[in-house]
């Protein structure tokens, strides 16, 4: 229904139920954001002089107006809108995750007396902050002709009793074990929790007698204690960076900083000689958190922030150790991918093996992820690396170089980073696929010579020249496993997080039970390699599971995705031609496989590498701006020297 101002006049009652007077208010703040544009004037301010206009010039309506506003003021509880707007009822994440949900689902009713609730449906749209916030003191100064009938001062009160309550939830957060635990002892060894009830008890009073020799020194002794909370709660942060994040208490930090700004934003309109723009700018703030908490992307974007930096960091010093710099690394990096691929060797034929066992699609894929996950945590345990595991890890370290490349010097240290990856990426595929491939087309030929059969048959050698052909689907399937290369380093971060956070490695070294039963020094050999290691382990085992199960459980709903591996799918195309003979490498089947498994060597790498370097980048704020000059010194270094993105200098 559309309304003009003579029909919203008209139907003003005082006396109407209060559903009836708050939908009159809604309807009120829509004819106000519809109004014809100006220029240079935000549109409700334009139809708000007007209805100031008519006000002044008929005072029947004027009297009629300003007793509707009264009587629901008089009719609601505002302490909820100073206390409670913006803020979760409890200081846990997912609860307000789904309070926002059903917030944006269900539909709200002007039927309530609770002033928060109304106070949405009145202030719906997301400009109502900006023509609030431009309405000038001369504009400000007519609106008092709205709320002649409203009690004088009632709305002290109402905020009196919203800083009490705003004040025992600081109170109470201060104190709880969580925060208390990891804020700066220094900070609190004045207790400023401990003393705020009493401080504000101390201005309320100084504020009901109004005696400024008392209200100044209580309200800056108030202030004081304000700060000294607020400081040692951003400390938490900085502990949780050392010690494990954790995003409830994140969310819980905020809420605490949050309503400390609140009690500042109602104190400063409860003393002032002008409170009028005080109040206003308290109303636009009011708008901005109401629909901030509206927002489940704002919600969850400023509290996994920070624990993406973290699982990003944790990634980052891991993946240093993948990094080779000299010709030494380099060798050393040769010499593990080397080992990785004799090991993989054995993992390409026990996969063949537990195919031919005949399991459903489940129990297959479950078999075959054990046998990835067992394969690839002997070769973390013999210090061994697989080739395709390194650019998730390796993404994180680079992103920390990108904070430096504002200058010349910081962007030749990137670029010197990239020659680094690129060369130990290489290292990596060339130590797995030199050992893989002749391995398993010795382990054929020593099965044809003693059993006169291979060990892998001509079935399912052909199926691997077909399933690898290069214009089949395996380079999907191998941009696929590259995204669960990516996973497998994050699930490895957030474990690593957790672990650190909840202390395992210390409650390992200094259990009674587990030194009882291990001995104090074992105890904390144990603390230390779990600590070391915990990550790795990860990493190796949810990679090695997803590989086997992620493909089953996606044809459950009729999704074919396979997994292709570089590794693994060079050690099947060597068992298919020790299988059918070499003759069968003068075959176009055969080089189609040949160039299918360059690019799934390609896009496992370089699909891993990028979603990590996403993360990475997001995680600490990051904005490459200048891309072309980035591209331009890569292209400038592949002209200067292209052997050194291969091997490394003398």
């Amino acid at each position: 229904m559309t309304w003009d101002l003579t029909a919203l006049l008209n139907a003003a009652d005082p006396q109407a139920a209060l559903a009836e007077r708050n939908l009159w208010l809604v309807r009120l703040l829509e004819w106000l954001r519809h109004a014809p544009r100006e220029a240079g004037t935000p549109r409700p301010i334009v139809r708000l002089k007007h209805l100031l206009n008519v006000l002044e010039r008929h005072p029947e309506h004027a009297y009629t107006f300003a007793g509707v506003i009264a009587g629901v003021w008089n009719d609601v509880d505002a302490v909820a809108l100073f206390a409670e707007v913006g803020f979760a009822p409890r200081m846990a994440l997912w609860h307000e995750f789904l309070a926002r949900l059903r917030r944006r689902l269900l539909p709200a009713t002007a039927d309530t007396r609770d002033l928060a609730a109304l106070f949405e449906l009145l202030f719906g749209d997301e400009a109502d902050e900006d023509w609030i916030a431009a309405i000038d003191d001369e504009l400000l100064g007519r609106l008092r002709l709205l709320f002649v009938a409203a009690p004088d001062g009632g709305w002290r009160v109402e905020m009196q009793a919203a800083i009490t309550v705003l004040i025992s939830s600081v109170h109470a957060a201060g104190l709880a074990g969580p925060l208390r635990v990891r804020m700066d002892e220094l900070l609190l060894q004045d207790r400023p929790f401990h003393q705020l009830p009493t401080a504000w008890e101390a201005v309320e009073r100084a504020l009901q007698q109004r005696e400024d020799e008392v209200l100044n020194p209580s309200l800056q002794y108030l202030h004081a204690l304000l700060d000294r909370c607020r400081a040692a709660a951003l400390t938490v942060p900085e502990h949780l960076e050392a010690h494990g994040v954790s995003v409830d208490l994140m969310f819980s930090v905020e809420q605490l900083t949050a309503r400390l700004d609140r009690i500042e934003a109602l104190l400063a309109s409860l003393v002032s000689r002008e409170p009028q723009r005080e109040l206003l700018r308290l109303v636009a703030g009011l708008v901005r958190v109401v629909h901030e908490r509206r927002s489940l992307r704002t919600l969850f974007a400023r509290h996994y922030s920070l624990l993406a930096r973290k699982v990003a960091e944790r990634s980052a010093e891991t993946g240093e150790h993948y990094i080779t710099r000299s010709r030494d690394e380099y060798r050393d990096m040769l010499a593990r991918a080397a080992g990785g691929g004799a090991v993989l060797a054995g993992t390409t034929f026990l996969k063949f093996g537990i195919a031919l066992l005949g399991f459903t699609a489940f129990w297959g894929g479950f078999w075959a992820g054990v046998n990835y996950a067992a394969c690839f945590v002997l070769i973390h345990l013999l210090h061994w690396t697989v080739a395709t595991k390194q650019p998730a890890m390796t993404a994180p370290a680079m992103a920390e170089k990108l904070l430096h490349i504002d200058r010349d010097e910081g962007l030749q240290g990137f670029v010197d980073e990239v020659t680094h990856l690129v060369r130990s990426q290489v290292a990596g595929v060339i130590g797995n696929l030199s050992v893989v491939a002749p391995l398993v087309l010795a382990v054929q030929g020593l099965c044809w010579a003693a059993f006169d059969a291979p060990l892998v048959g001509v079935k399912d050698a052909n199926y691997v020249l077909h399933s690898l052909n290069l214009l089949g689907p395996s380079l999907l399937f191998a941009a696929f496993t590259g995204t669960l290369l990516f996973a497998s380093s994050l699930i490895a971060g957030w474990v690593e997080n957790w672990f650190v956070f909840h202390r395992l490695d210390s409650a390992i070294a200094w259990n009674p039970r587990i030194i009882a039963t291990l001995g104090a020094a074992r105890a904390q050999r144990w603390s230390r390699w779990w600590r070391a290691n915990i990550s790795g382990l990860t990493a190796n085992v949810s990679l090695g599971l997803m590989l086997g199960l992620v493909p089953a459980l996606f044809g459950f709903v009729g999704l074919g995705l396979e997994v292709r591996h570089v590794t693994l799918s060079t050690g099947q195309l060597a068992a298919a031609v020790g299988a059918l003979g070499f003759g069968v490498m003068g075959t176009w089947a055969f080089w189609s496989c040949v160039l299918c498994i360059a690019g799934i060597g390609m896009l496992n790498v370089g699909v891993s590498f990028l979603c990590a370097f996403k993360v990475a980048m997001r995680s600490r704020g990051v904005r490459l701006a200048d891309r072309q000059r980035v591209y331009a010194a890569i292209r400038a270094r592949l002209r200067r020297e292209p052997l050194s993105f291969l091997v490394p200098p003398r």
